[in-house]
């Protein structure tokens, strides 16, 4: 147990101690703890585009072009970036949303019905805009 034995409202500055100057660096170790954390946890959640399983080739030229993609999931569904798009407006909502594209990247997973891509591939040709297949490298030897 701890106790003053100074008498009256004694303290630091009434024996003429200069006051604590340290800094508290606790706060500033919490916040970016948790900071952490939170990066940590939504880490994952920074993944571009909807996930598909795309089928794979044994030569895919690599490009860094920043294009509209497209993507074809399993069950025929069709999004334009990450937002779900009907078919029959697609060629609107891409000049719409990219005005000076005329070429986009298809991402259809692997398990899609050959009728949707197709159908995405018509649509976009009609609409004199070139599409680009994204596709993952083969590893596996033959």
């Amino acid at each position: 147990m701890a106790f003053n034995l100074t008498s009256g409202t004694g303290g630091r500055r009434s024996r003429g101690l200069p006051a604590m100057a340290d800094i508290n660096v606790t706060p500033f170790v919490d916040v970016a703890l948790v900071l952490l954390i939170i990066f940590i946890i939504t880490a994952h959640v920074m993944d571009y585009g909807i996930e598909v399983d795309v089928p794979k080739t044994k030569t895919v030229a690599s490009s860094t072009k920043d294009l509209p993609i497209i993507t074809v999931k399993k069950d025929g569904e069709v999004y334009l970036g990450g937002s779900l798009v009907n078919i029959n407006r697609l060629a609107d909502q891409i000049r719409q949303q990219y005005p000076a594209q005329t070429t986009v990247y298809l991402k259809a997973d692997r398990a899609a019905q050959w009728d949707p891509i197709a159908q995405v591939m018509a649509k976009l040709g009609d609409a004199k805009i070139n599409v680009s297949a994204v596709t993952q490298p083969d590893n596996s030897s033959r």
